[in-house]
């Protein structure tokens, strides 16, 4: 029987972020890496590229819906130590996030032999929920 690996702690969650151009151009920081709970918190901050409306400080659904993306694939990377592709995700935006930084929390629902399924929040400063996602993601050794 094989033990299985070591998670990734949140430095090397992190550096596979810091790795990827586009997601690192979305700028997100591992706050909360925690394999026992199989959950993963990173953090946002607004930036102008981001805004719907120039000058609005408000939110775009596309970074919104990236985030969401990112943050619920790296809770299941956290336990199997690879990049995972999404089968399908979807985004319920609850109110709008103006002139904040967003925390996104995923939590894995399942990481079963062929799919994975993670739960993912999304609050503002103040901690109002802003959005809710679930995303899939292959977790088929490639």
């Amino acid at each position: 029987m094989t033990d299985a690996p070591k998670p990734l702690s949140g430095d090397e969650l992190q550096a596979m972020l810091d790795n990827s151009p586009f997601i690192a151009f979305l700028g997100l920081k591992v706050t909360e890496a925690d394999p026992a709970r199989e959950l993963v918190t990173m953090s946002c901050a607004m930036r102008p590229e981001f805004e719907r409306g120039k000058g609005t400080g408000q939110w775009h659904g596309g970074p919104i819906a990236a985030i969401i993306d990112t943050v619920g694939d790296y809770a299941l990377i956290m336990a199997l130590r690879r990049g995972l592709p999404t089968i399908n995700f979807r985004v319920d935006y609850l109110r709008p996030a103006i002139k904040t930084a967003l925390t996104t929390t995923a939590r894995v629902r399942r990481a079963g032999k062929s799919v994975g399924l993670v739960d993912v929040d999304m609050f503002n400063d103040q901690k109002a929920l802003v959005a809710v996602g679930r995303a899939t993601y292959s977790t088929l050794a490639g």
